[in-house]
């Protein structure tokens, strides 16, 4: 049976929430002051320990600090009155794994209380995933040794057991969804569901229908109820992808729902509860993008109460062999094959820029496969450095380096594409974005201002309907 220990100087707080904790199958021990909590914790320790930040000898923050260091086993989570951001921030830095504020809510409390039963369980999947890592560079959905990925994987282990949101940053292709399945896997949400949106691809019209639902009849159209991503996820968790692409209207919105935990479905009048954690991600340095006015500042900070950030392949060059051998493996258990790389290709694969990331890495492992004749992939099996374009309009990759980082992506990504002579779905593929993220790229960049031709010849190559065909197609509207 999990232990609890409650420490307040309020009487009554104690009281309430010893009886709260007990109706939840715990024991509960209490203290008033410091002095008494570590009494307690000396006689046995706690599986949580609910702790008021403002005590009469002391400070919560300071107890929370040696209860972490002491002990890996107890959850802290800090109760308070006066709840702040920077006060949630503190407290993780300093060991806690969650906070609650006053008045209580039951559920709230209810959600904390459930992952007593996770912690021994999930020290031994964080072990097994230490153990496979040090054998395999793998860990769990990632891989790499580099010091950068070792932060990630340490970050990660981190935030899983809690219930705050998280914000991960990291050029496309470097890995943000797998990190969020990771935290989704290892947290007491994990038998749930982990539902992925990706806010780029949802219409603006359509996006508040298809995050909080609608009621039937709400507007034309609406034939039936209809569930959103919130109800969805229920007591599971929410991946919002390209968080910067969502309308500043729908962050108020969204920013009321984390602050609140309800919202209400379109054309509905009844005030939804839930019980969802967060995780957003932005291939946009975040503070530029609120400078930019794309993502609200008090989001922002309301997402970012634990930030990781993925880096992107360029800073972390020996994975660069790891996984390229990761995906060949891959490949080989999939094609019954024994392919393998030659030095030469190994070493071009290293000294390559992926602007990328690990996607254009699969994708360029995936294209030599299919290549190579043999069982060796040579460094001729490999795709083919970027060269000038034909037409003479494209700044050669040579002369691609120079000036801010967004400069030299857009001037990358219209060299790509001119190259492919204006085809997205080739450039896309060559840079290891996808076709959403090229294509709001180029949104940006207002169409042809580079004067490079930016059309996709495959799109508007439509062929020319038959009389039959266009007669079926009237009969069937």
């Amino acid at each position: 049976m999990p232990h609890a220990l409650i420490v307040d100087d309020d009487a009554d707080t104690l009281e309430m929430m010893a009886a709260l904790v007990a109706g939840e199958g715990c024991t509960v021990v209490t203290a008033a002051t410091v002095q008494d909590a570590h009494r307690q914790i000396a006689l046995r320790e706690p599986d949580v320990v609910l702790l008021d930040i403002n005590l009469p000898d002391g400070s919560g923050m300071e107890l929370a600090q040696e209860v972490a260091t002491r002990s890996e086993n107890t959850e802290i989570v800090l109760v308070t009155g006066y709840a702040s951001l920077e006060t949630s921030i503190q407290a993780l830095r300093l060991g806690a794994t969650d906070y609650l504020q006053k008045p209580i809510n039951v559920k709230q409390l209810q959600g904390v209380l459930s992952r007593l039963k996770r912690p021994a369980a999930l020290h031994a999947e964080i072990s097994d995933l230490r153990a496979e890592y040090e054998s395999s560079g793998r860990f769990g959905r990632l891989w790499g040794r580099s010091a950068p990925m070792q932060t990630v994987y340490n970050h990660i282990t981190r935030v899983a057991a809690t219930a705050v949101s998280v914000l991960l940053s990291g050029e496309s292709g470097t890995g943000k969804e797998l990190a969020a399945q990771m935290i989704h896997e290892l947290s007491r949400r994990c038998r749930n569901a982990f539902v992925p949106v990706n806010c780029g691809a949802i219409s603006p019209q359509l996006m508040e229908s298809e995050m909080f639902g609608h009621e039937k009849g709400s507007f034309t159209g609406a034939n039936r109820q209809h569930l959103g991503f919130f109800e969805r996820a229920a007591s599971g968790t929410l991946f919002l992808d390209e968080i910067t692409e969502m309308p500043l209207d729908l962050q108020i919105k969204l920013l009321r729902v984390l602050e609140s935990g309800t919202f209400m479905r379109v054309g509905g009048s009844d005030l939804l509860e839930c019980d969802v954690r967060v995780i957003a991600a932005t291939n946009r340095p975040p503070m530029r993008a609120v400078a930019e006015g794309r993502l609200r500042e008090d989001l922002f900070y309301r997402l970012n109460v634990f930030g990781i950030h993925l880096p992107p392949l360029r800073e972390r060059r020996e994975d660069i062999g790891l996984l390229a051998e990761h995906f060949l493996a891959e490949i080989n258990r999939s094609e019954h094959a024994s392919k393998h790389f030659s030095p030469d290709a190994t070493e071009r694969l290293a000294s390559h820029h992926w602007p990328g990331n690990v996607r254009e890495l699969r994708n360029a492992v995936q294209r030599a496969f299919v290549m190579a004749e043999g069982e060796v992939i040579d460094s001729q099996s490999l795709p083919a450095e970027p060269a000038p374009a034909s037409n003479g309009n494209a700044v050669e990759p040579a002369g691609i380096m120079g000036g801010s980082l967004a400069e030299v992506e857009k001037r990358l990504i219209l060299t790509m594409l001119a190259q492919h002579n204006g085809h997205k779905a080739r450039t896309a593929e060559t840079l290891g974005i996808s076709l959403k993220t090229l294509y709001n790229r180029l949104k940006e960049y207002g169409g042809d201002e580079s004067g490079l031709a930016i059309r996709d010849p495959a799109k508007n190559a439509r062929p020319r309907k038959t009389p039959r065909e266009h007669d079926s197609k009237n009969r069937n509207q």
